[in-house]
C-alpha cells in the first residue's frame, strides 16, 4: 500500500556533533535557517518558533489579539490549525467553504464579520491556495487582519507568488514531520510589516531584549525591563539543522510531488467519474492530490484496493463540541466534506 504521507529525511552528517556540542537550543543553525527562509520567501520579516501552535500564539500576541476576541475560520482545516485559537481563549466563528475547492468562501466570510471580529484565518486547504485577493480585500475594507494558515502549503504559489508573501498581515507554516519543510517540529511566522516583526522577536523569547539582558559579568541585568507578555518558543539548533538539510532538497521534493500530480491529471482524463480539484492562477504544492467523488466511501475503498491509501484527511471541525454549537448554515462545507478524497502524491512514489 502506497501511504498518503511519508516523512522525508536527508542525510544528517553533523547531527551527532550537534547533540554532543552543548549547543542544543536556539543557536547558529537556527539563525542560518531563518536567514535561508527569509531569502526563500523574499522577506526579512520571518521568524522561527518551536511548533506550529506556539507560532500561532506568538502571532496573536504580537498583533494584540486576546482572549475573548473573535476570529473567523474555516471548519475544513486540520485541528492543529484551529485548536490554538481556542486554547488562546478566542471565539472561533465558522465561515463556509467553496464546495469545489474546500477553501474559504469570500461571501460567507463577509456575512460572518461582526463588531467583535479581530482576525480572519485563511486556511489554504491541503496545499491548494484559497481566494487570496478576495479575502485580503475584505480584510483591508473592514480593517481586519488576515492570518494566512499555511500549515499544509509551504511552496504553494498564487499568481507566481509564494504563499506567505501574498499580502496577508501574517502567515504561519508548520514544520512537522509529514509536511514541507520537515524539521520534525517547528513553525514559521511571516509578518507583513517591520514593526510586528520586531515585536515578535521579543514575544517569542519571554519578552527579552537579548542585547540588554546580560551585564558585563554575564549576569541578568536588573536595568533590563520585561514589558511584554511572551513565550519560550525558540526553535532548537537540532530542529533547525534538520531544516537546513531539508532546504537543500526542497526544490527536488516539490518537483517530485508536481510530477506525480501530472500523472494523476492524465489518469483522471480517463476516469471522469472523479473530479480533480482545480484553482485558477494557483500552483499547489501537491502535499496531497485532491479529488471530489460522488460516493466518497466507495472511492476510498476503490483506491485502497489498487494500492493507494486514499483518505478524507480532515474531519470538519464544526462537528467538535469543544468549539460550541453555532447553528451556522454551511452548505458548501456539507457538500465538500461529503466528496473530498486525498490521494498520495509524493516523492516516495514510483514516478
Amino acid at each position: 500500500m502506497i501511504p498518503l504521507f511519508k516523512p522525508y529525511m536527508p542525510d544528517l552528517p553533523e547531527m551527532d556533533t550537534i547533540l554532543h556540542s552543548g549547543a542544543l537550543a536556539y543557536g547558529d543553525y537556527t539563525k542560518e535557517l531563518e536567514k535561508e527562509l527569509q531569502e526563500y520567501f523574499g522577506t526579512p520579516y520571518l521568524i522561527l518558533c518551536s511548533s506550529y501552535g506556539t507560532a500561532v500564539s506568538v502571532a496573536l500576541t504580537t498583533m494584540g489579539i486576546k482572549a475573548g476576541d473573535e476570529v473567523i475560520a474555516s471548519p475544513m482545516a486540520c485541528l492543529v490549525s484551529t485548536q490554538p485559537y481556542l486554547s488562546s481563549g478566542l471565539n472561533v466563528r465558522w465561515a463556509d467553504v467553496d464546495p469545489k475547492t474546500g477553501t474559504l468562501c469570500p461571501q460567507s466570510v463577509k456575512n460572518r464579520i461582526s463588531s467583535g471580529t479581530k482576525a480572519i484565518v485563511h486556511n489554504h486547504f491541503c496545499g491548494y491556495p484559497g481566494y487570496i485577493d478576495e479575502i485580503n480585500d475584505l480584510g483591508w475594507e473592514k480593517g481586519i487582519p488576515i492570518i494566512d494558515d499555511g500549515i499544509e502549503c509551504f511552496g504553494s504559489l498564487y499568481e507566481g507568488r509564494k504563499i506567505g508573501v501574498c499580502g496577508a498581515d501574517v502567515s504561519i507554516f508548520a514544520l512537522t514531520a509529514v509536511r514541507f519543510l520537515n524539521c520534525i517540529d517547528g513553525g514559521i511566522v511571516i509578518f507583513k510589516n517591520k514593526a510586528d516583526y520586531e515585536k515578535s522577536l521579543l514575544v517569542r523569547d519571554c519578552g527579552i531584549d537579548r542585547s540588554r539582558f546580560r551585564d558585563e559579568l554575564g549576569e541578568i541585568n536588573p536595568e533590563c525591563d520585561i514589558s511584554l507578555v511572551g513565550y519560550s518558543t525558540m526553535m532548537s539548533n537540532v530542529n533547525a539543522y534538520i531544516g537546513l538539510q531539508q532546504m537543500k532538497k526542497i526544490g527536488w521534493l516539490l518537483n517530485r510531488h508536481k510530477m506525480q500530480a501530472e500523472k494523476w491529471d492524465k489518469y483522471f482524463v480517463e476516469h471522469s467519474e472523479y473530479s480533480p480539484i482545480v484553482r485558477k492562477n494557483c500552483n499547489p504544492n501537491y502535499w496531497v492530490y485532491g479529488i471530489l467523488a460522488e460516493d466518497k466511501v466507495q472511492c476510498i475503498k476503490n483506491f485502497r484496493e489498487i494500492g493507494f491509501y486514499a483518505s478524507g484527511v480532515h474531519m470538519r471541525n464544526d462537528r467538535y463540541s469543544v468549539f460550541g454549537k453555532q447553528n451556522a448554515d454551511l452548505r458548501g462545507t456539507d457538500e465538500f466534506y461529503s466528496k473530498f478524497v486525498a490521494l498520495p502524491c509524493g516523492w516516495w512514489m514510483d514516478i
